[in-house]
């Protein structure tokens, strides 16, 4: 799973958002390393939608603009947790690797 997908689906995980609610949460769990552009958010989306993973929520019309909401599907969460898992264990075999070439410090 390439990191802007996964970070889309983590920013879905505890709510459904908007467009620009899922950029700035992007934003955040990145801490500014990632930043997506509308036209990539909407072809990540459509693609997950595609997948299953996501779904539209709900729409609200805001300034006589229509935000569109989605959701993460139990699909999605199941993929996020497989993903997350995977990423748990290549860090755990790094972090191993990086202690073993540490200089030791008395």
């Amino acid at each position: 799973m390439r990191e802007p997908t996964f970070l889309i689906l983590t920013a879905l995980a505890d709510e459904p958002r908007h467009g620009y609610g899922i950029v700035r949460e992007v934003r955040a769990l990145s801490e500014g390393r990632v930043s997506l552009l509308t036209g990539t958010l909407y072809t990540a989306l459509d693609r997950l939608t595609a997948e299953g993973l996501v779904e539209p929520d709900r729409e609200e019309a805001v300034d006589g603009r229509t935000r569109r909401y989605y959701r993460i599907t139990a699909g999605g969460l199941a993929a996020l947790t497989a993903e997350t898992a995977r990423l748990r264990q290549l860090t755990t075999a790094a972090e191993a690797r990086l202690r073993a070439v540490r200089p030791r410090t008395v």
